[in-house]
């Protein structure tokens, strides 16, 4: 098998008695940085798929975890019931490890006056739609993981939990820990990976530039000092002495090689898995994904607030990808809700957020397992 790596120029190849040799578990796991993943998660490849709000259930971390890869929910913009129903499916379809991921910033204050400057930017749209901008109500949307949540996680003592934006308070986290639990947290720079470590994570996500859905980041607001995954990477397996995830532009087996050989000890993959037979993906979203549209995918902070990745559409030209206007993160999502759902019964996508790293290349309508399968043919090529 030949895998040749287009951003690196580099060819991986072996015999096929090698490849023969590869198909064993004992022999996966010779490289001594993807040995310490799998024996700290307890799965049979360091491959992890990452938790994405709004377009999956429990059904695709199960797919992924009986794939052997670890599956994650996310539980960020879940209801308590909603969370124990897909915890309870969750834990009943798979008797592998398994992830659940939970939001941790701060909630902001409201401000009218910054409520009434993005109300302003959305009124052509309103009035466009026909819909009354007066009657809709502020909102947060998402909320962080709190004691409630772990009263409720608690029952489950999931094998993983990871958190994005940080890591929540001391105590918190201390209490997962005390479950068993594994924790992982998501870092965009050096600095926050150091933090991460100083703070009991149990192992990093080097969160790219290039990654889908929303930033990582917490120590700073500032994007430029963000990287993209194949230059922090390297730099934060150097900087922290746990395991280091990559993920970002990972959509295929050669992207998975390139990041091992670049310092990971697994690699998390987001949107490789939006078009899976178990993601509850969007039809307007899988069209997206699949055609010349995903070539073209910005930061944006329009739909929440805070920057994520999306693949760019009319609100984010129209409004500018990054708004002045956007209230802090989550307050932003209430007043978009009702535009895109108009604008989606019509079958566009003008409003609605269309997550996407900026390699959807390896987006495929095909069930996670077989995707788990492709990806995981990347770590065959290691010696």
């Amino acid at each position: 098998m030949i895998f040749s790596h287009p951003v690196f120029g580099f060819t991986l190849s072996r015999s096929a008695a090698y490849a023969g040799a590869l198909v064993t578990s004992a022999r996966r796991t010779d490289n001594p940085r993807m040995k310490t993943l799998t024996e700290l998660l307890h799965t049979e490849f360091p491959l992890i798929q990452a938790p994405m709000a709004g377009v999956q259930g429990a059904a695709l971390a199960v797919a992924v975890s009986n794939a052997g890869g670890l599956g994650s929910l996310p539980g960020a913009m879940l209801t308590p019931e909603a969370l124990q129903r897909e915890l309870t499916t969750l834990s009943a379809g798979t008797q592998r490890p398994w992830n659940v991921n939970f939001f941790c910033h701060t909630p902001p204050e409201h401000d009218a006056a910054r409520e009434a400057v993005w109300r302003t930017a959305l009124a052509p749209f309103y009035a466009e739609a026909g819909l009354d901008l007066a009657a809709v109500p502020a909102g947060a949307g998402r909320v962080p993981f709190s004691a409630a949540t772990a009263d409720l996680l608690e029952h489950f003592r999931p094998p993983v939990v990871s958190f994005h934006f940080g890591l929540p308070a001391p105590d918190l986290v201390a209490r997962v820990k005390r479950w068993g639990s594994v924790v992982l947290s998501s870092a965009t720079t050096v600095d926050e990976a150091r933090w991460l470590v100083a703070h009991g994570a149990d192992a990093v996500i080097a969160q790219g530039l290039e990654a889908g859905g929303h930033r990582g980041h917490f120590l700073s607001h500032d994007l430029s000092q963000q990287m993209g995954t194949f230059a922090l990477l390297p730099q934060i397996a150097a900087a922290v002495d746990v395991p280091v995830i990559a993920a970002g532009g990972i959509a295929d087996a050669a992207g998975v090689a390139a990041a091992m050989a670049l310092g990971a000890a697994g690699v998390q993959v987001g949107t490789a898995y939006l078009c899976s037979a178990e993601a509850t993906t969007s039809a307007l979203h899988r069209a997206a994904l699949q055609s010349e549209a995903a070539r073209h995918t910005a930061l944006t902070n329009v739909f929440t607030g805070r920057p994520a990745r999306g693949i760019v559409n009319r609100v984010m030209r129209e409004l500018g990808p990054l708004s002045p206007s956007a209230p802090a993160f989550p307050l932003a999502t209430a007043a978009i809700a009702p535009l895109r759902a108009h604008f989606e019964a019509l079958g566009r996508g003008d409003f609605s957020p269309l997550w996407s790293g900026q390699n959807a290349s390896g987006c495929r309508s095909l069930p996670a397992a077989e995707i788990t399968h492709q990806l995981t043919k990347g770590f065959e090529c290691l010696s």
